[in-house]
């Protein structure tokens, strides 16, 4: 028991890791944890894998903000492009943790990742839209707001804040791979907000026994978050340290162990 309890802060500091190199805040990794240690922690087998998605989105609110506030104070958040993203991703995040407590998601699974898979090759291969001047201006619009409900959704259902699908939009826009991190890691707060809050006024009453807010059980939420703040600025800095195209060789071979992982948990 002490043990389970250890490992909800030092999942936090690889969730906050991750969360500043590549603007995610490492939710599956987190998801396969927590659905591991759940039921040591008293919570029923059955609901272990509804708690670990509703207690990572709700983690990620912490790890996102702390990732976004690094890089916003490096100028690396296109604050318009969050704006815009942000109405479709609050309604999309709170429609799809509303699907998740009802649906069987093994279907979902592969079609996600079947997305990772190709946004890691538009990620490897792909080329950026060229602006002359240099970078893009930050994109906008409705079509911005209509991805991210999309964006919401599917993060909803698997527990992630969106980067996986978040920056590979941004970089395919033409936003350097740097500046799409954290935008992604600003866009992750609205997902983790809507979500989190979805699963817990979604469950069914006495989801889990104690220690709980629907599907979110507390302490792996707050142990995991609280770590992942402390950690997320030394992510933020190798990030800003790695070159665009390392960056994003690494953004790719994450969406590849994503893929793997969603495949063989199938």
């Amino acid at each position: 028991m002490s043990l389970a309890w250890l490992l909800f802060p030092l999942l936090g500091v690889v969730a906050g890791v991750l969360a500043g190199l590549l603007g995610v805040g490492g939710g599956l990794v987190l998801v396969a944890a927590l659905a591991w240690l759940l039921p040591l922690m008293g919570v029923p087998p059955e609901a272990a894998m509804h708690a670990a998605l509703a207690s990572s989105l709700a983690s990620i609110v912490l790890t996102a903000a702390a990732s976004a506030r690094a890089h916003a104070s490096r100028g690396s958040v296109l604050w318009p492009t969050v704006a815009w993203m942000v109405p479709g991703l609050l309604i999309g995040g709170w429609l799809g943790s509303g699907l998740a407590v009802r649906m069987d998601d093994a279907v979902l699974r592969y079609l996600v990742a079947g997305y990772c898979l190709l946004a890691a090759a538009q990620l490897q291969f792909g080329k950026p839209r060229l602006h002359p001047g240099g970078e893009a201006p930050a994109p906008a619009g409705w079509p911005m707001s209509a991805a991210g409900t999309g964006i919401g959704a599917l993060s909803a259902v698997v527990g992630i804040g969106g980067g996986s699908m978040t920056v590979p939009l941004l970089v395919w826009r033409g936003v350097a791979p740097v500046r799409a991190v954290g935008t992604s890691s600003a866009c992750g707060v609205a997902i983790g907000l809507a979500s989190a809050l979805g699963y817990a006024l979604h469950a069914p009453a006495g989801a889990l026994p104690e220690h709980a807010v629907g599907y979110v059980y507390l302490p792996a939420a707050i142990g995991v978050a609280l770590a992942s703040v402390l950690s997320a600025p030394l992510g933020t800095k190798l990030a800003h340290r790695l070159h665009g195209d390392t960056l994003k060789r690494v953004f790719a071979l994450f969406l590849l162990a994503v893929a793997v992982s969603l495949l063989v948990s199938a």
